[in-house]
């Protein structure tokens, strides 16, 4: 039996409010390519199938689409909800999607036997179990007669509460499909796993990070969701991170994205498949003239749009710094580019309000005018420019006292 192992699709997501919708799309296409060639059977989702808890009308239809469009090209499909997802949300459509063989486990139950799910095969023979433990939300891990007094109790007692459900489900495993081979999903930080800016905090900021040791010994193959760097984690068994199919933020520009498939006939390692990259996050820093010079050497792109993040680098902090990226930007036109994310770091830091003043100065004796004026001062402007700008703040000064006055 083949099983292909994926997670993190974060469908609705948008990168700097840039939609990612024709990624996604993309990427299902060349997946269904995939489930065919490779011969699956069953296909995990391990957790955060959308980016919101509320998803929009387009993000649910979008989803949808998905499962029907996937279901003609596999027979199982198992999904788990993550950190981002509503169980509820996920669960709505449940019984529908159950006589489809789509089974989704949205939330933890009660019983942890309704997290089972045998695979037949052809001959209708159980060949497989899989474990499909959605992300554990605190009530999930809450023991009564527990004392919580400190932050490491909490964490300790979430660390203990995730390795109880995971035995949960080994016990059931067990007695419920003795001599089967199981198979665990899962969403969670694991100790040790590298991490993006894209991930979420999970579990009080990933500080309840645990060891590999709470899945055990006994299933076969750990199929991870959240982190979104596909990665091996240390463990009694195959530890997996599939990763996210598509690059959700810039610093995940350079990971090669993957699916991973095990073929239960050869073992439980699995066998990583790069995913193509349908669009390039480029990220450019230096001085204005730098940034403009590697803005005008980008190469024609026919693809899906390249997304720019820039990062202005200059000695001293000055206003026309700011104002000449801003023009930079708004005058940049390449097709197949856009620029979705700019910012400006200096190396001499701008001095604080309280600096600018002799220390036997009292800043809350000033009035807001002189602060401006001698702020002002420290900047590289002609005079008629300054006058135009001590005009502005003028105005805007006037603005606030007459609302202070209403």
């Amino acid at each position: 039996m083949k099983i292909l192992h994926t997670a993190d699709w974060h469908i609705g997501k948008k990168l700097h409010n840039y939609e990612l919708t024709k990624d996604f799309e993309l990427f299902i296409n060349w997946l269904c390519t995939c489930l065919e060639e490779n011969k699956i059977d069953v296909l995990l989702i391990s957790g955060d199938i959308f980016d919101l808890a509320n998803p929009s009308s387009a993000a649910r239809k979008q989803y949808y689409k998905t499962l029907v469009q996937l279901k003609k090209h596999v027979k199982h499909i198992i999904l788990t909800g993550g950190n981002h997802d509503s169980p509820a949300v996920l669960n709505a459509p449940k019984e529908l999607m159950k006589a489809l063989n789509l089974e989704v486990i949205g939330g933890l139950p009660k019983n942890i036997e309704n997290c089972l799910i045998p695979i037949k095969n052809e001959k209708g023979k159980i060949e497989v179990v899989i474990a499909a433990i959605p992300f554990l939300r605190n009530p999930d891990l809450r023991k009564e007669g527990i004392t919580i007094k400190t932050q490491e109790d909490r964490l300790s007692a979430m660390r203990a509460g995730i390795a109880e459900v995971f035995k949960r489900a080994e016990n059931a495993c067990k007695e419920l499909h003795p001599e089967i081979p199981a198979i665990a999903m899962g969403h969670l930080f694991a100790a040790g796993a590298s991490t993006s800016e894209s991930e979420r905090d999970i579990q009080i900021g990933n500080q309840a990070a645990v060891k590999s040791t709470v899945f055990g010994e006994y299933f076969k193959y750990i199929a991870l969701g959240h982190i979104h760097k596909p990665q091996q984690v240390l463990g009694f068994q195959p530890v997996f991170y599939s990763g996210s199919p598509i690059s959700l933020s810039f610093s995940e520009r350079k990971d090669q994205k993957r699916v991973l498939i095990i073929d239960t006939e050869k073992g439980f390692n699995p066998k990583s498949v790069v995913i193509p990259s349908f669009r390039k996050l480029i990220k450019i820093s230096g001085n204005l003239e730098e940034i403009s010079q590697k803005l005008h050497e980008l190469p024609k792109n026919e693809e899906l749009e390249n997304l720019i993040e820039i990062e202005l680098k200059e000695e001293e902090y000055q206003i026309k710094h700011i104002q000449d990226l801003e023009d930079l930007i708004h005058s940049f036109e390449k097709e197949g580019y856009q620029i979705v994310k700019h910012r400006a770091s200096f190396e001499k830091n701008l001095k604080l309000s309280g600096e600018i003043f002799e220390k036997h100065i009292n800043l809350e004796e000033l009035k807001p005018e002189n602060v401006f004026e001698e702020r002002l001062e420290l900047e590289d402007f002609s005079e008629q420019e300054k006058e135009e700008i001590n005009s502005a703040f003028q105005e805007l000064l006037e603005e606030i006292y007459q609302q202070e006055n209403l």
